[in-house]
């Protein structure tokens, strides 16, 4: 069961799978792989574990997520896996009409316009109460503690911090995102790998909330200073939307893959479209991975979920069909039945109406989790709480102005969401957990590990190793300089508009834990394009 040795894949070379007995936390920090592991050893259980390293994630990858941001999370407790969506709603005084009406045509990416209820304290708190062994500041005092006394910066983040202190914008630079510069530009200089950086309001904001269990978020003293702020520099969210918001467990969603349920968040999160791929891809033998045609059916089934997913996912309950009707075996069969020997223009089907951290956790109890929690894009809006530390996210940049769209804003409305983490499990029992992060890419990233892993039989390892494609729009797709010459003349070949791309950060950063069910052994695999790193006992 995945267990090829990673040295025998070709682009496996810099890493071999991870194996352990006892727990496992694989995240692209190793301070914070490392803080979770303690958390395990110290009597805390894999939620524990989770929410600790998500605090400590906070603090190291500020460029990616925040306590401003969001979060979705797939639990594994007591055989039955439980489904958490902590994403937040648009303010309710914000609509289409405003945001046309101050000039913009598009949702923009700075300033409050963007700003929707953070959900990443809520999950904290939520996955505590009910999962957790230790307190919620327990969990917390971790990243409280090198919030306070300081980290070293890590290379990837280094160069990530370094490009957003790059970015000219007007509304990069405004009355509300003012205090971004201070925050995370204090000296006018974006922080180099090996700088020691200290974030002493952020561990006082991880403070009150793990006193408080995130009632100071949302209800209290977090949440009059956030409503001030919206309220002294033209925003939208008010102490009425904070107050109102709680994370809520949803009934996580599959597909059954060549004899592995393949588990997804349902919308509004993108998940689904992993699994309309993936249910398109199991009637169709893929015998090789390094083939062309391989490839071609691949991505050729993911260009037909995404356009469905790009019609029609949005909140669950403003949905135009059904999640049952888009994952039928019926719909896929119509679906698949598109795919010829050439790259297509992918439209919209009719089924029957109806800049993010990623990192998976295993203790010794059976427990596992799946979580993954983001600010979006570019340290998110950039509007930070004064004496707070807090940046928040600008998820609502996904939101549709057009009136027509499944997305259109309207004031407390959830919008497409694309942090999606996966499960795995077979006859009832946990496989593992994984994700791949890095926006649209997700569900992308999704579909390649899983074929690598229950196609082609690769272990974690090599599976996150491997090469990777995106499909971009249209014929359109780039693919990762690694991926094989014949390969890319042969797609070329088929109509695919072939870009190849050496920057392999556009390909999105992936975790895996996986269980053996008969033995309990753990074996993981952490991203080789990032700073990933595994911990474990």
């Amino acid at each position: 069961m995945f267990h090829n040795d990673a040295q025998s894949y070709p682009y496996s070379s810099r890493r071999t799978a991870v194996f352990a007995r006892k727990g496992m936390v694989s995240t692209t920090q190793p301070q914070a792989a490392q803080i979770g592991l303690t958390i395990l050893q110290n009597g805390g259980n894999a939620i524990d574990a989770a929410i600790a390293t998500a605090a400590a994630l906070t603090v190291l990858e500020p460029t990616s997520n925040g306590i401003g941001g969001d979060a979705f999370a797939l639990v594994w407790v007591k055989d039955k896996l439980h489904g958490l969506n902590a994403s937040g709603p648009a303010p309710k005084a914000i609509s289409a009409e405003q945001v046309k009406a101050s000039g913009h045509a598009k949702m923009p990416l700075f300033g409050w316009t963007s700003v929707t209820v953070p959900g990443c304290p809520s999950a904290w708190a939520t996955l505590s109460k009910r999962f957790g062994k230790l307190s919620l500041l327990q969990t917390l005092q971790p990243a409280i503690d090198i919030a306070r006394e300081g980290f070293a910066v890590s290379p990837t983040i280094a160069a990530q911090w370094q490009k957003a202190a790059k970015v000219e914008h007007p509304e990069a630079n405004s009355p509300a995102t003012e205090h971004w510069q201070s925050t995370f530009i204090p000296n006018g200089q974006a922080p180099k790998a090996g700088d020691i950086v200290k974030f002493e309001q952020h561990a006082n904001t991880l403070e009150l909330i793990g006193k408080t269990d995130a009632e100071s978020f949302y209800r209290g003293e977090l949440a009059e200073a956030i409503a001030a702020h919206s309220k002294a520099t033209g925003g939208y969210l008010s102490a009425e939307d904070l107050a109102g918001y709680n994370a809520q467990w949803v009934d996580p969603i599959s597909v059954n893959y060549k004899g592995y349920d393949v588990w997804e968040i349902p919308p509004n999160g993108q998940g689904m479209l992993a699994l309309m791929a993936l249910n398109i891809l199991k009637k169709i033998p893929l015998e090789y991975r390094d083939n062309t045609e391989t490839f071609h059916q691949q991505i050729e089934a993911m260009k037909l979920a995404y356009v469905d997913g790009q019609k029609y996912i949005t909140q669950a309950d403003q949905m135009q069909v059904s999640v049952e009707a888009m994952l039928s075996d019926e719909y896929a069969d119509q679906r698949r039945a598109l795919i010829s020997d050439q790259a297509m223009l992918p439209t919209p089907g009719k089924p029957q109406s109806g800049g993010t951290v990623y990192l998976a956790c295993a203790d010794d109890e059976g427990n596992m989790v799946s979580f993954i929690q983001s600010n979006f894009h570019d340290f998110g809006s950039r509007v930070v709480v004064p004496d707070t530390g807090i940046c928040l996210q600008n998820r609502g940049c996904n939101f549709s102005l057009d009136a027509d769209a499944a997305n259109y804003l309207v004031g407390g409305k959830q919008t497409l969401h694309t942090i999606i983490p996966g499960f795995i499990t077979k006859d009832n029992q946990a496989i593992g957990a994984f994700g791949v992060m890095g926006g649209f890419m997700q569900p992308q990233g999704h579909l390649q590990v899983i074929t690598n892993m229950i196609d082609f039989g690769l272990n974690p390892q090599a599976a996150l190793d491997a090469p990777r494609w995106q499909w971009m729009k249209d014929r359109e797709i780039t693919l990762e300089h690694q991926v094989p010459l014949h390969i890319a003349k042969g797609l070329a070949a088929k109509g695919h508009q072939v870009q190849v791309c050496y920057d392999s950060g556009i390909f999105g950063r992936g975790q895996i834990i996986l269980r053996n069910p008969q033995t309990g052994v753990l074996y993981g695999g952490t991203e080789s394009r990032a700073d990933g790193y595994i911990a474990a006992y």
